[in-house]
């Protein structure tokens, strides 16, 4: 059946079904690319020098351990093979059934090659990427012909530092060995590498801690040291927060609570210190009509940060919330109809808390107190008008 809806779409004929939601938006992104779905090989993968630099960059290299741990002997059992792509899609590394990596070398699917949709087609590891979302692709959904004999299930891995996609971790076999646990399997283990990445980011505060500590005991009024992300490592002379803005030489920054600080490198981090005296309060213009929407803070000084259309609707949501705020289950609602997609909020807000760290608060999701919040126009707003989240259009009405 997959395969006839498959042919049937293809040559422009009314199928027999229609495809599952995700893989018909696939299918459209990857004709839009022009993917050929008679596809040999994929083009060209890197070459080991390549994948040995890409290995070494990417933080996934960290988490190896608790990845094969999880899966690699569940693989071989299972006749797959697990896999693991940076945020590009190239595959670093590659283990399981011996027998399984021989048939996946005559498709290319092998360390080096490039796996995203616009290289392949609808497959998992692509359409992971591309949905940010966990994704299981069985035969005739993959977009190319040659791929139907496999099933893949893949999830995206992020930084918990900072929202960021690090890759994708992919189990993938003969289309015969599909088993519907797979999905969770192979989202435990990715729960279970970002929670390794976070005790190691924690083991990083610790040392800044160490290191920060004593800085401030020097500080006359509040101070803050932190690492590279905003996350705060030690406070002082003010109430404890959780993060700020992301801090870079001699660009000043707003606090929430301090006012505007001058970043100071120290040892694996900053140290911040208002640059003025007493405490300033804060401003945030939501400007969801300009082209971009941006966020205006306003102290001392005015810095503008450019959103997204999603970081757009998120601030538009909380300013409408107030003190009361959304959790996380609210805001997938409101942003895309259920409240099935927390993964994907907790990576927007986390993305989004990385450009206005102290201004958004979490455990609810809101704007902090004491800022003072605007957003001219907000239910009339293009961000708003065009937003296809039912929720968004619900909450806001235009």
């Amino acid at each position: 059946m997959l395969a006839k809806v498959h042919d049937a779409l293809l040559a422009g004929d009314r199928p027999p079904a229609d495809p599952r939601g995700l893989v018909a938006r696939s299918w459209t992104r990857v004709r839009a690319q022009g993917v050929n779905p008679d596809l040999g090989d994929p083009p060209g993968p890197v070459g080991t020098d390549e994948v040995e630099r890409r290995r070494t960059r990417s933080p996934l290299a960290m988490v190896l351990p608790e990845l094969r741990a999880a899966l690699t002997s569940v693989a071989e059992d299972a006749r797959h093979v697990m896999v693991v792509t940076d945020a590009d899609g190239v595959l670093l590394w590659r283990e399981g059934s011996t027998s399984v990596r021989r048939r996946a070398d005559s498709l290319g699917f092998t360390e080096g090659a490039n796996w995203s949709e616009a290289s392949v087609g609808t497959n998992a590891i692509g359409t992971a990427l591309a949905e940010d979302g966990p994704v299981q692709i069985f035969s005739a959904e993959h977009f190319v012909r040659s791929h139907h004999v496999w099933t893949c299930t893949a999830a995206p891995v992020h930084d918990p530092r900072s929202g960021e996609m690090l890759g994708v971790v992919d189990v993938s076999g003969p289309a015969e060995t599909i088993h519907p646990t797979t999905v969770a399997l192979v989202d435990t283990a990715v729960r279970l590498a970002e929670a390794g990445l976070w005790r190691r980011h924690e083991g990083k505060l610790d040392a800044l801690r160490t290191v920060g500590a004593p800085m401030l005991a020097a500080v006359n009024g509040p101070g803050l040291v932190v690492d590279d992300h905003g996350w705060v490592a030690a406070v002082s002379g003010m109430p404890g927060i959780e993060r700020v803005g992301v801090p870079a030489a001699e660009r000043p920054l707003a606090v929430h609570g301090v006012g505007v600080c001058l970043p100071e490198a120290v040892p694996g981090g900053w140290l911040l210190r208002p640059a003025g005296t007493g405490e300033l309060r804060m401003q945030l213009v939501l400007e969801l009509d300009a082209r971009p929407p941006r966020a205006v803070v306003q102290g001392t000084n005015r810095w503008v940060h450019p959103l997204s259309t999603r970081h757009a609707e998120v601030l538009a949501l909380l300013a409408r919330a107030g003190a009361t705020g959304l959790d996380a289950a609210s805001l997938s609602e409101a942003l895309y109809g259920d409240r099935a997609h927390l993964v994907t909020v907790r990576a927007e807000v986390s993305r989004l808390r990385r450009t206005l760290g102290g201004l958004v608060l979490a455990r609810p999701y809101r704007i902090a107190p004491d800022v003072e919040v605007s957003a001219p126009g907000l239910a009339t707003s293009r961000v708003v008008r065009e937003s296809t989240a039912p929720g968004v259009r619900r909450l806001l009405p235009a």
